[in-house]
């Protein structure tokens, strides 16, 4: 068995003149950068240290698949930054810090960025995403890129969240036979694997939130247009985003303190250096007293351990200070005609989005359009041994978005979406609302699939509105989330209400990479008490 007590040890932090020093591995980037300003630890050091420990957990031991490939200018860049410290010069709390990034944000390191597909297995593109520019400029250290569902989990009707052709299926530190969710599975994965502090992930869908839920750290997806897109794989410009994925609300603010603002080449992103704040400067400990929250929970009922943790965490909400309000969900006509058109207008823009980013991928790239990767997967076994392509399919067949009906369906499902949130929200004067992130992650089956317990996800996607996700507590072991959801702009506020919850209640708890959930001291007596 494998057990944390083998993994969660200190990183040694070595140099070559024999000094050394220990870190945990799950300390959170406020205390990294105190022991780099005290001199504790250098920036090196920590680089060195993170890719021993991805060598030891995610390439051996348990083998989470997290990392897709390592950044082979880390080091460089590590060194260079302890110089500029020694120097005087510290750019921010980012400085020195080493940072992971999905596999479909482009960097200029020499990685290809591959959205998991062997079709972009050439596509080093010699670019840093403008977000990724915004990182290194603030003095974080790219260390490399983690797997994630391929294509972003929008290929196959039946795709495995987690899985890529280039990577294969990231595990869940918790309990490995389990979901890891997607797309961000392994931006996820591995910051609850403490092989970074930081990751970067993105989502179309719930990509952050729910990887982020089912491995037991924080994700926020900012509201569209906040931070930029520009060198991402794109899946729908009307509701991709990147965010944060970290270990503590702190971590989430810091890191948006730093990619939210306006890029020129990303025209979503025109308001977002008017609407940023320091979001880090908001986060108070009380900042559920006297607040508002709404509770929503449609699917109540489908797992009784994720309705308890549920309870729990109202209780920590109104011991706080919040004012607990029941909120009238939209009906049920309602969220289904939301996700139908959401289905369908995600299929249209995916194939105008992609054929334009292929557009500019470097010539060693041989996929220049859908069609093109569709042709690629039938001829490559790897691709489709698992499930098919569907998705990708019924994309192609979609008419060009200058096609009136494309334009109707959009304006209809972001006015039913942001009707029914701002309903929710206004009725009661509310300042967030609170539902269970979804339940437990469920065990990787690629035969039958695992059950859907539920997302809060839909509405704040669709919308483009702003969806936090906090670790709320554990059903037999494996991770639950609190969702927080506000209207546009308001991360400010949404993280304040999750950082005071997560101060109040210290839920999160460190993974015991159990090969299953069974292997529990506690489970393996009860099914084995001879």
């Amino acid at each position: 068995m494998i057990r944390s007590a083998a993994l969660g040890l200190a990183l040694t932090l070595a140099t070559a003149g024999g000094a050394a020093a220990q870190l945990s591995p799950y300390a959170s980037a406020g205390e990294q950068q105190a022991a780099l300003t005290d001199g504790r630890v250098t920036s090196e050091q920590l680089v060195r240290g993170y890719l021993e420990r991805i060598e030891r957990i995610d390439r051996a031991g348990p083998k989470l698949n997290a990392v897709l490939a390592l950044n082979p200018k880390a080091l460089d860049e590590a060194r260079r930054l302890d110089a500029e410290r020694r120097a005087g010069k510290v750019r921010g709390p980012l400085h020195g810090l080493p940072i992971l990034l999905k596999d479909n944000i482009e960097t200029a390191d020499g990685t290809p960025t591959t959205a998991g597909s062997l079709a972009l297995a050439a596509n080093a593109a010699g670019r840093d995403a403008p977000l990724v520019t915004r990182l290194t400029d603030a003095g974080a250290i790219v260390l490399g890129k983690t797997n994630l569902s391929e294509w972003a989990n929008f290929r196959g009707n039946r795709s495995i969240s987690g899985w890529s052709a280039v990577g294969g299926l990231v595990r869940n530190p918790y309990s490995l036979d389990r979901t890891a969710c997607g797309s961000s599975s392994g931006s996820g994965a591995a910051v609850a694997a403490g092989l970074a502090a930081f990751a970067v992930g993105t989502e179309t869908d719930g990509s952050i939130t729910c990887p982020a839920a089912m491995t037991g750290v924080v994700g926020l997806k900012p509201t569209v247009g906040l931070v930029s897109r520009t060198h991402i794989v794109p899946i729908s410009p009307e509701q991709d985003t990147a965010g944060p994925m970290t270990r503590t609300v702190a971590d989430a603010a810091a890191m948006l303190n730093v990619i939210a603002g306006t890029d020129p080449t990303d025209p979503a992103t025109r308001e977002a250096d008017a609407r940023k704040s320091n979001y880090l400067a908001g986060l108070k400990r009380d900042a559920l007293k006297g607040a508002r929250i709404g509770v929503w929970f449609p699917w109540k009922g489908r797992s009784s351990q994720t309705d308890a943790v549920f309870e729990t965490a109202l209780q920590a909400l109104r011991d706080q200070g919040a004012v607990l309000v029941d909120v009238k969900a939209p009906d049920e006509a309602t969220l289904a005609r939301i996700g139908e058109l959401e289905g369908d207008l995600l299929r249209w823009e995916f194939k105008a989005a992609l054929d334009a980013y292929l557009a500019t991928t470097p010539a060693a790239v041989k996929s220049r359009t859908l069609a093109d990767l569709i042709a690629f997967n039938r001829a490559e076994p790897r691709e489709l041994a698992l499930f098919g392509q569907e998705i990708f399919e019924a994309a192609q067949a979609k008419p060009p978005i200058t096609d009136p009906a494309y334009r109707e369906k959009r304006t209809v499902a972001r006015k039913l979406a942001r009707d029914s949130l701002d309903r929710m929200l206004s009725e009661q004067t509310l300042d967030a609302i609170v539902s269970p992130s979804g339940g437990p992650p469920s065990i990787v089956d690629p035969v039958n699939g695992g059950p859907f317990f539920g997302s809060p996800s839909r509405l704040p996607a669709v919308s483009g509105y702003p969806h936090l996700t906090v670790p709320a507590g554990y059903a037999t072991g494996l991770p639950v989330g609190l969702s927080f959801l506000g209207p546009e702009w308001s991360e400010a506020r949404l993280l304040a209400l999750g950082y005071a919850f997560e101060q109040a209640t210290r839920a999160r708890r460190e993974p015991e990479f159990l090969p299953e959930v069974a292997a529990r001291p506690d489970i393996a007596r009860a099914y084995d008490p001879r």
